[in-house]
């Protein structure tokens, strides 16, 4: 990758550019060169008694003449933007930040523009046509020169533009087609055309608040493609693409044509776990391993991760134990190994928990919070991973007269975030589950876990040492004594083993089914077979239906692709993180294997286990709750009687 020398964009010649850029969003005539006019680009009315604000802008950038005998228009972007809540006369908060973000972004772009300039025979060559003594063997140096500098400025509008209105952004989407006022006369004439079209653009697509910041974002994203491929045939741009600029208040940093990454992630404070120090829970570990790298296989331009297109990509997963199995271990081993990959390749990082604080009272309140929860995951700028530990008692099951009117409302939310009709699965997150009593949350919400992590904790003599000699610490002289430390949590070892051992079932409801169809049909080793066997199961357990089947088969192409993206490839992002989205997908593919039976057979046999182990447990919940129900009645009428007489 090449080096650049950061500088430092000074505050101070930021807000230099202030006047300029407030006086462009306030008013600016612009007779449009390529595009088509699509609203009228004056503002809409204002209140009784509020004024539109300001003056046209005229340029008094030295150097430059522009001349137009065509009508020019006026565009009043400030207005248009306070035009989006109807009659109000008052701005919101959001269209406020909106117009600072925006006026902010010209500046910075106004800034670079001048750095440029100096950097660059511009500022020389402007100051000679001022002074009509431009040689004439240097005219076409000048205008490739403007050209450059107006892709420059233009690029870097929009680049912090989306950067600084990222914490605006929402799921909202729109769709605006094209952007063609793109010149290149020179930077203001060029600045000019951008706000002339973002006018038109906020004109036809945004209607409220939301719609407003979706226009503003996607046209930022567009204006950035356009001019990255203008500039792919521009000459003069050296002074641009080779240099660096750092604006520390905002932490923005400009570097060429690199759209910079549009929003923070958070800061953690939870107390990280390595993979040694998750003792047992062989299978869980190794897929929260491989789910952090599939994570960091992400592409921010693309905006799509190779391992969910080619649909081995875990977006929910549950992980269910008995207490103390190490469930919490599990998250912070996760978040670890996604904070570290994501700060050795610059990527944002967000983690958040949903708790049973955020059930709140109020109607409406709680189903809020779960979709606050939502969207910050979802983000697409920014590598995502959302965790709803004791997701029992957070969601309620449908029907169940004890669950509050805020859990079903939670339910609700997450039933259509994690597989409802507007479910886009990028690959920049996944949402993890985690109970104690996966058996009493809601039979269509749990199925909506495409995978299971069974957190059962230290099982074998060998884990028991070594979560033993892990917890003890080091103050202390008492001998190991004939043992291996931690060899038994190597990974590969244990998870071969443990898939192997769902070669055949656990569960004893599923045991049954497994040997009636053996008997019947022999081997499992045809589709048509193994369909039998899955037939048979749904005739055993009504709730195995057709979601069972796809997360069956998702998890059979997860395993497909049952390799661990080696660790020098988050070490050193150049060998993979950073390489173009289509090479991406293409070394993915080079190391996919070949769906086997046995894979299959597995896959079904855990995930089959997990439903009769969660319906098990849930009927025996409620047979327990009607024997104490009778029992109560019993003696509620033992004691009637012995009142009456």
């Amino acid at each position: 990758m090449a080096t650049r020398d950061t500088m430092e964009l000074r505050e101070e010649d930021i807000r230099a550019h202030y006047p300029a850029a407030t006086e462009m969003l306030i008013g600016l005539d612009h007779t449009p060169r390529i595009a088509s006019p699509r609203q009228a680009a004056t503002a809409p009315e204002r209140s009784p008694g509020v004024a539109a604000m300001g003056r046209r802008f005229r340029s008094t950038t030295p150097g430059l003449v522009t001349r137009s005998t065509a009508r020019a228009e006026g565009v009043r972007l400030m207005d248009r933007i306070a035009g989006k809540d109807e009659d109000d006369p008052l701005t919101s908060p959001v269209q406020a930040a909106v117009g600072q973000g925006l006026r902010r972004a010209l500046a910075i772009a106004l800034a670079v523009g001048a750095e440029f300039a100096r950097t660059t025979p511009l500022t020389e060559l402007k100051k000679a046509n001022l002074e009509n003594r431009l040689a004439a063997d240097r005219k076409a140096e000048f205008t490739e020169l403007l050209a450059a500098e107006a892709l420059a400025v233009l690029y870097t509008f929009a680049n912090a533009a989306a950067f600084l209105l990222s914490a605006q952004a929402s799921e909202r989407a729109v769709d605006l087609g094209t952007v063609d006022e793109v010149l290149t006369d020179n930077a203001p004439l060029a600045l000019h055309g951008a706000i002339w079209e973002l006018d038109q653009m906020i004109a036809t697509h945004a209607s409220d608040d939301g719609s407003l910041v979706a226009t503003v974002l996607a046209y930022a994203e567009l204006l950035m493609a356009s001019v990255a491929q203008r500039a792919e045939t521009a000459a003069r741009l050296a002074g641009f693409v080779g240099a660096s600029w750092r604006i520390e208040a905002d932490g923005l940093t400009i570097a060429g044509f690199k759209p910079a990454r549009a929003a923070r992630g958070t800061a953690l404070t939870m107390t990280f776990k390595k993979p040694h120090e998750v003792v047992g829970n062989h299978i869980a570990k190794y897929q929260a391993l491989r789910l952090s790298k599939m994570l960091m296989a992400y592409d921010f331009d693309r905006k799509m991760n190779p391992f969910a297109e080619m649909g081995g990509f875990i977006f929910t997963f549950m992980g269910d134990g008995a207490p103390g199995t190490g469930k919490t271990t599990l998250i912070q081993m996760m978040a670890g190994l996604l904070n570290d990959y994501c700060k050795v390749a610059g990527y944002p990082f967000r983690y958040q928990n949903f708790s049973i604080d955020q059930i709140d009272s109020y109607q409406g309140k709680s189903g809020q919070n779960a979709k606050a929860f939502i969207t910050n995951v979802l983000d697409s700028a920014v590598i995502g991973f959302g965790t709803i530990d004791d997701i029992d008692q957070i969601a309620g099951k449908r029907g169940d007269r004890q669950s509050s009117a805020g859990q079903q409302e939670v339910t609700a939310v997450f039933m259509e975030a994690f597989a409802g009709a507007n479910t886009v699965v990028r690959g920049n997150c996944t949402f993890g589950m985690f109970s104690n009593f996966p058996e009493n949350v809601d039979d269509a919400l749990r199925q909506r876990a495409g995978a299971r992590f069974l957190v059962d904790g230290p099982q074998t003599r060998e884990d028991y040492i070594d979560i033993l000699s892990l917890l003890m610490g080091r103050n202390h002289d008492i001998p190991l004594g004939a043992h291996e430390l931690f060899a038994a949590q190597e990974i590969k070892r244990a998870v071969s083993a443990s898939f192997e051992s769902h070669s055949r079932p656990h569960e004893e409801g599923l045991i049954a089914v497994w040997e009636r169809v053996s008997r019947d049909l022999g081997p499992l080793d045809t589709i048509a077979k193994i369909g039998s066997y899955l037939k048979a199961i749904q005739e055993a357990d009504p709730r195995f239906t057709g979601r069972a089947i796809k997360n069956i088969t998702d998890a059979v192409k997860v395993r497909a692709m049952d390799f661990e993206l080696p660790d020098e490839w988050m070490e050193n992002p150049d060998l993979f993180l950073f390489k173009p989205y289509d090479e991406k997908l293409a070394m993915i593919r080079g190391m996919t294997t070949k769906i086997t039976v046995e894979m299959v057979i597995q896959e079904i046999n855990r995930y089959a286990d997990s439903e009769f182990r969660y319906a098990d447990k849930s009927d025996e919940v409620a047979i327990s709750n009607m024997v104490r129900d009778f029992g109560r009645q019993e003696e509620a009428k033992r004691r009637w009687l012995e009142g009456k007489g």
